[in-house]
């Protein structure tokens, strides 16, 4: 792609094809094997968009592009094994992606299953209890600060867009204050009722997006370490003892509630949720004791995606490395020992 912010993106044809315009082909000579010069390629994408420079429509002519060089074993034997590894990993890659979602649809089903009623854990039954979330939690609204003034010294910060990009409902304090924005304020300075406590649920008001309306964070903070919410997000502190602490990483993400959220969410470009329709959103919910065997349930495959999110992490990160390493002749695959030649890629 030679062309707007797809610019170095490249691909292997599987089949005959044509392109449209902007789209420069590589057809390798026999010299070069064409799933090599695809990863040789690929490793360059970064100067190829630098070439583009600084324009309304960042472009790329097919002169700019040929002029690029990439390095190449002369061996072809050479370069068939280099890109036999690489797409190797680019296999394991893909196995652990497909396993991921797999285990991702399955605990959003569980979740629809256990948050509704509809399936019941064994030795639990009875009727649940609806209440609204205004009954149940009192609102208030966060610190406003810019990300400019954070910093890595002060008051533990929690920014709505940190809670946007995230993808764990659960902020356990405790264990992530070094990574957590700082506020360069003294504790002194922010009333004590302004601190998340452990088992606040903070929420978002304001998403881009209907979807977005409904995200939020569950805080874990044992060691009541001073922590704020900053602008743009709507702090839930619980009246009383119906919910569980971990029980709440979940509730908030059936189907009926995010369908909740969406139905209060006002405005075109940016949708937001006040404290007010917030207090107005119904929840069901079972005993205690049911509440934190679900937890319990739901957090054993939350550890086990985790789990399967940190090796394809780490099989992306081997992966560059391998590439960075054969794909400049760095570390040679045995047999094959003599420096690698560069040669344009057209």
């Amino acid at each position: 792609m030679c062309i707007g912010s797809t610019i170095g993106k490249c691909a292997v044809a599987a089949t005959r094809l044509a392109t449209n315009q902007q789209i420069n082909a590589i057809v390798p000579s026999t010299e070069f094997v064409g799933e090599f010069v695809y990863y040789a390629v690929a490793a360059v994408a970064s100067r190829v968009r630098a070439l583009a420079g600084e324009q309304a429509v960042p472009i790329v002519n097919k002169g700019q592009f040929a002029s690029t060089t990439i390095v190449v074993p002369k061996d072809r034997g050479e370069q068939e094994e280099i890109a036999r590894t690489l797409s190797d990993a680019d296999a394991l890659i893909e196995s652990l992606e497909q396993l991921l979602a797999k285990k991702r649809q399955l605990k959003q089903g569980a979740m629809q299953e256990l948050l509704t009623g509809k399936n019941r854990l064994p030795g639990f039954g009875g009727a649940w209890t609806t209440r609204t979330l205004g009954e149940m939690f009192a609102f208030s609204g966060g610190l406003s600060a810019s990300r400019e003034q954070l910093s890595a010294e002060g008051i533990a910060y929690l920014h709505y867009g940190d809670i946007h990009l995230g993808t764990s409902t659960l902020l356990d304090l405790d264990a992530q204050h070094a990574s957590v924005p700082k506020l360069d304020v003294p504790a002194s300075e922010v009333p004590r009722k302004a601190w998340l406590d452990d088992g606040d649920v903070v929420f978002v008001d304001a998403s881009e997006d209907d979807e977005g309306t409904s995200k939020h964070v569950v805080v874990r903070n044992v060691l009541a370490r001073p922590f704020v919410a900053g602008l743009h997000t709507i702090v839930a502190k619980a009246k009383g003892a119906d919910l569980d602490k971990e029980f709440r990483r979940y509730c908030f993400q059936s189907a009926a509630v995010k369908a909740q959220f969406k139905f209060f969410a006002v405005g075109t470009k940016v949708s937001g949720v006040s404290k007010g329709n917030i207090g107005k959103i119904t929840l069901a919910f079972p005993s205690i004791e049911e509440q934190s065997a679900i937890a319990t349930v739901l957090s054993a495959l939350d550890t086990e995606l985790e789990a399967l999110e940190a090796r394809l992490a780490k099989a992306r990160a081997l992966k560059q490395g391998m590439a960075q390493a054969l794909l400049t002749g760095r570390i040679r695959l045995a047999p094959f020992g003599e420096q690698p030649s560069a040669a344009p890629p057209g």
